[in-house]
């Protein structure tokens, strides 16, 4: 079983947890990569999600042999078997402890961004990696959990080696594991897309999971009465409160015909929303990708609405050729932006990444296209180079310093575009920046160029 992506995977995982619901578990995603596999398991179980911070204690001889790990709330689990055979002394548990609890508590702190531990106790925990190496890590986070409270504990992974998945199975309370390929060397083979997931990804994925569960509770609870003297709900209040009531964000998945093929999306749609912004994905992607939701996110935040959705069906992803078909993505994507114009009637923008910069660029550039902004990421705008003479929407080229070879295109690009046009180089990043703080720069210049030329200058 081949994953596309960590969002992907989460999906998947998801259906096989979903008899877990009516037990209101928390979900609680290992850092970094389990997180954003945790994050759309939470979302489709309707659960809380945290972040579970482990760290191994290492016999200092031999660090790859854990002889315990802690957890936060001063939890430690300790093998006093391995510790006498080791002939370790309370001096070296110590220096080990030491050290590893101010990672612990440096990473929870990161993480969290403030906002406190979810309680397990009496609950059922659901543990999330994105897979499954050895399991040494995944069984510490699991007698962690169960140290801190939780009354059942699940271990749910999409891969894992079938002897690592046999020793977990005894472990927990149930073990969920989508794969277990003999063939197995190392769990990122199993994924088209396995970059390293960077620590504000992690902290972007557990705040908009705060903030859907704030929301969701509030929504719940219903809107608090406002009361006169007389102890009666005053008029005034009671219309503000339908009002505000009314103003919700509207997030939906969607079904878009385009060219005779049915596409799906996300669109999401805060409260007043003055524009919309399309995102088209490149090679090896999908609308599921942490890296575009996590700009999407930003957006959203900043009054934006998103629509995320797969220019591909499935079985035409399984052919890597069709994501360089950038004419026909192209196509599908003004034929979705027709479909957005019947249902919004603000500007739009376009979002692209790698080969889904080109596709965006292509339809920005047909005739009656009439998009008010482009934001390429990391994108191949050489795949569009014949038309981009003919784009009139300003265009934002964002591309990594340590990505060479594109930067070289996007400059070409820049030369040929004759509409208003921006090459921002985010110092230090890769071409699907990983590095720390890298994506957020991305996402920080896309939102004020949307902002700058969807929202601020009037329309004709």
């Amino acid at each position: 079983m081949l994953f596309t992506d960590r969002a992907d995977a989460g999906h998947r995982l998801a259906e096989s947890l979903g008899h877990l619901r009516g037990d209101e578990p928390v979900v609680l995603g290992l850092p970094r990569g389990g997180v954003p596999v945790a994050f759309e398991v939470a979302r489709a179980l309707g659960a809380p999600l945290d972040v579970i911070v482990v760290r191994k204690l290492g016999v200092p001889y031999q660090r790859e042999l854990g002889f315990g790990a802690i957890g936060e709330g001063g939890v430690r689990v300790i093998s006093d078997d391995i510790v006498r055979r080791g002939r370790l002394g309370q001096a070296d548990l110590a220096s080990v402890e030491h050290a590893e609890a101010a990672e612990l508590t440096r990473q929870a702190e990161r993480f969290r961004a403030g906002r406190q531990r979810l309680d397990l106790t009496g609950r059922t925990a659901i543990v999330v990696d994105d897979g499954i190496a050895t399991g040494a890590t995944a069984a510490a986070a699991c007698e962690v959990v169960r140290a801190q409270g939780a009354a059942r504990v699940v271990l749910a992974v999409p891969v894992a080696p079938p002897d690592a998945a046999e020793r977990l199975r005894g472990s927990t309370d149930e073990f969920v594991c989508l794969s277990t390929p003999f063939a197995f060397s190392a769990v990122g083979e199993w994924y088209q897309d396995f970059s390293q997931t960077p620590d504000d990804e992690v902290v972007s994925l557990l705040a908009q999971a705060s903030s859907a569960q704030a929301s969701s509770a509030q929504a719940a609870a219903g809107p608090e009465p406002a009361t006169g003297a007389s102890g009666r709900t005053t008029g005034a209040r009671a219309a503000a409160e339908t009002s505000a009531a009314e103003e919700k964000d509207v997030a939906e998945e969607v079904a878009i015909d385009a060219a005779g093929v049915r596409l799906t999306g996300d669109l999401t749609v805060p409260a007043g929303a003055l524009a919309v912004v399309m995102f088209a994905h490149g090679s090896g992607s999908s609308r599921h990708s942490p890296r575009n939701r996590l700009v999407a996110a930003a957006l959203n935040e900043a009054g934006l609405g998103t629509l995320l959705f797969d220019l591909l069906t499935p079985a035409e992803e399984a052919h890597r050729s069709n994501v360089f078909d950038t004419e026909t993505l192209a196509e599908r994507l003004a034929d979705a932006t027709g479909w957005l114009r019947g249902r919004f009637a603000g500007p739009i923008g376009y979002f692209g990444a790698s080969t889904g910069a080109a596709a965006a660029l292509r339809a920005a550039a047909t005739p009656d296209a009439d998009i008010a902004a482009v934001v390429s990421r990391g994108g191949r705008p050489d795949l569009a180079e014949p038309l981009l003479p003919a784009v009139r929407a300003p265009t934002l080229l964002i591309v990594g310093g340590n990505d060479p070879l594109v930067i070289d295109l996007n400059r070409e690009a820049e030369a040929a575009l004759r509409a208003e046009t921006r090459l921002e180089i985010v110092p230090g990043a890769t071409h699907l920046f990983e590095e720390r703080g890298a994506l957020q720069q991305v996402a920080d210049l896309a939102r004020d160029w949307f902002v700058g030329h969807l929202v601020t200058p009037a329309r004709p």
